[in-house]
């Protein structure tokens, strides 16, 4: 039943020591940097755009989602969608900034290479993925959520739970 099984992997994770001290590292990073990159396809992409506003609106970092539909198509048209994210990081991405790359399943090829490019650039990545644990991105960040669930309802509502919540630290800490 699938109440039972969101009810499982919420207790999981909640109760996880990696996931708390992986949060924490998160924290870290972020707070030392203050520019930030957010990546995604599908759901993950919607997760992207939210937290952007919400770490312009509520931290004041600077804040990008490669989430413009003109842009996507732009970059997707003139260099394939496997690269489009690498020539968006390409003109904006800088050695200070920080890039969060989400992927459910952490295969998608244009998550997987924007994140090898961002690794050529500086190694402040942190990786969102489920599914299977041996998948592309598991080990490409300095940091690495992996949630170990096949549905993507799960998975992307852990990676915006774990997202808001760094967030909601840096917030409380800077009151």
């Amino acid at each position: 039943m699938p109440l039972n099984t969101y009810k499982e992997k919420f207790t999981e994770f909640l109760n996880s020591k990696l996931i708390d001290d992986q949060i924490l590292d998160a924290v870290k990073m972020i707070r030392q940097h203050k520019r930030i990159f957010f990546i995604g396809n599908g759901g993950s992409n919607s997760i992207c755009s939210h937290l952007m506003e919400d770490f312009a609106k509520v931290l004041k970092y600077e804040s990008f989602a490669f989430t413009d539909p003109a842009l996507i198509t732009c970059f997707s048209n003139d260099y394939g969608y496997d690269k489009a994210m690498v020539e968006w990081l390409k003109v904006y991405y800088k050695p200070n900034d920080i890039l969060v790359a989400i992927s459910s399943s952490g295969n998608s090829a244009n998550i997987n290479n924007a994140v090898d490019y961002a690794n050529t650039v500086n190694k402040n990545v942190i990786t969102l993925s489920g599914f299977k644990n041996d998948n592309k991105l598991v080990n490409k960040g300095k940091i690495n959520f992996y949630l170990n669930a096949n549905s993507y309802g799960i998975v992307e509502c852990y990676h915006q739970t774990i997202l808001h919540t760094i967030l909601d630290i840096i917030n409380e800490e800077n009151k």
